[in-house]
């Protein structure tokens, strides 16, 4: 409650974009430091596996403009080194427009030969968004998210109008876009809110903010589930639940209603004794799956999932509404199961882990799917089980407290809730992740594994997941229930 927009980690990408877009505002000259500090000894920024290039890309055309130019050459360097083998990139929101949009900003510095596009992209999709902009025609609500990548059509937009907190899109780096060269006299309110995000952070910016909605359903959710005894304060419960309208909820101000926001958070109500129909999940319903918001370009497992719990716990906390939404609830659950990979883990377009995918789709079946899905969830636990690192920690690069904490949530939850034994062998495994979290889950930063346009982590949400996990361990541990 004392940080209603939420806590997310610092971005790259979203700073890089302010260094170039917003000169004028605070913290200028920190957000340039900011940059200098992260690069990595081989020029680049962020993460494996291509989800460097859209940071690394930001960072560098930042530090063009700011004139760090050895920093710059060196990311160029790392670049030219990369866009040519870019192959298939990570499933980020807009990479087919920011990418595009970067690579034509930096060969616009002039700076030695340019550069390529990756395989497969163009600057067709850029140019579209950029003349429809220019049009003042009325955009998507989830293209605002993205209103950059529009360049100097984006200044002024008429189109476009700050929220009531001063947001575009609830991006720093769209606000700033809409605000051009310099904050115009009549948006005195996005100014405003760029200093406000710019103060908390000391300079750098995150990818994504307010994300008041998102927040708050994660951390009650994750909580309750792990039965840990919490107060709510009774006006955060009363918001969640007033922000859920028709058409289901945003994040935050400034993004567009989805179902993942809104599955978690009817979820999360329902766990809290305030069980809402969720009828307003079915405006997401395309027919084969449910859509994270309509005419996503994607599919997501995960959304997917909340959307079971969703329905389910509903059904199982109203004993007048036990057979609601039936066939949804069977046809979601048969889809997790369906999509289930060989090796019992699932991934997702909204986070780069396949543990946090591989846990939703655990609890969701586990308890919401029926007696016929507990082979794939068997089968997921021994994928889990299997892929424990040496140390006890759990990880796609590295073992992270995060990672490791919905392993071993996916190992005893299901077993706990339903008042089984978890076995030998996971409870094993669960011990030494248990280990691991209380030498590392007290850690001040944890390495962003959420897709938006970089990755991020939504700081409160994966403590509350570390929280959850220590305290399984931990109660079964005290109660006998699985042996150190």
């Amino acid at each position: 409650m004392a940080t209603p927009w939420g806590q997310v980690s610092a971005s790259i990408y979203e700073t890089g974009r302010l260094v170039t877009l917003a000169p004028w505002l605070t913290g200028h000259r920190e957000r340039v430091e900011y940059l200098l500090k992260t690069q990595r000894p081989d020029g680049s920024w962020g993460a494996p596996d291509g989800y460097g290039l859209v940071p690394t890309l930001s960072a560098t055309e930042a530090l063009l403009a700011a004139g760090s130019t050895e920093a710059a050459h060196r990311g160029l360097a790392a670049l030219r080194e990369r866009l040519p083998h870019a192959g298939e990139l990570p499933d980020m929101p807009a990479v087919d427009l920011i990418v595009p949009s970067l690579v034509a900003l930096i060969n616009a510095h002039g700076a030695g030969e340019p550069l390529p596009l990756p395989p497969g992209l163009d600057y067709s999709r850029v140019e579209r968004v950029r003349r429809v902009v220019a049009s003042g025609a009325e955009l998507p609500e989830k293209l605002l998210h993205a209103l950059e990548v529009a360049g100097l059509t984006a200044g002024g937009a008429q189109s476009v109008r700050p929220t009531l907190i001063g947001t575009i899109g609830a991006s720093p780096a769209a606000t700033a876009a809409w605000l051009g060269s310099g904050p115009p006299s009549d948006a005195d309110s996005a100014r405003s809110h760029l200093e406000a995000v710019v103060t908390r952070y000391g300079g750098p910016v995150p990818v994504g903010l307010p994300i008041t909605v998102f927040e708050r359903g994660w951390v009650l959710s994750w909580l309750a589930r792990a039965g840990i005894p919490a107060e709510v304060p009774p006006e955060m419960v009363a918001d969640l639940r007033a922000a859920i309208g028709p058409a289901g909820t945003p994040a935050g101000p400034g993004l567009p209603a989805d179902a993942d926001t809104t599955s978690v958070a009817l979820h999360a109500l329902a766990l809290h004794g305030m069980a809402r129909d969720p009828e307003s999940l079915l405006a997401f319903d395309a027919g084969t799956h449910f859509c994270t918001w309509q005419g996503e370009d994607g599919f997501s497992i995960s959304v997917n999932a909340h959307v079971l719990d969703a329905f389910g716990a509903y059904a199982a906390t109203r004993a007048d509404r036990a057979g609601a939404y039936a066939e949804v609830r069977e046809r979601l659950a048969g889809l997790l199961a369906e999509r289930q990979r060989q090796d019992g883990s699932w991934d997702d377009r909204w986070h780069a882990s396949p543990y946090y995918a591989t846990l939703s789709c655990v609890l969701a079946l586990g308890e919401y799917g029926g007696p016929g899905r507990a082979p794939a969830v068997a089968r997921a636990r021994e994928w889990v089980v299997g892929t424990q690192r040496p140390d006890g920690s759990w990880g796609r690069w590295e073992g992270t407290p995060e990672e490791t904490a919905y392993a071993v949530q996916a190992l005893l939850l299901p077993e706990a809730a339903a008042g089984r034994r978890v076995g030998e062998r996971f409870e094993r495994a669960a011990v030494r992740g248990h280990e691991f979290l209380q030498r590392t889950g007290g850690m001040a930063d944890y390495p962003p594994l959420w897709h938006d346009k970089d990755l991020y982590t939504p700081i409160a949400v994966v403590r509350a997941a570390i929280l959850a996990a220590r305290h399984l361990a931990t109660n079964l541990i005290q109660t006998g229930q699985i042996r150190t």
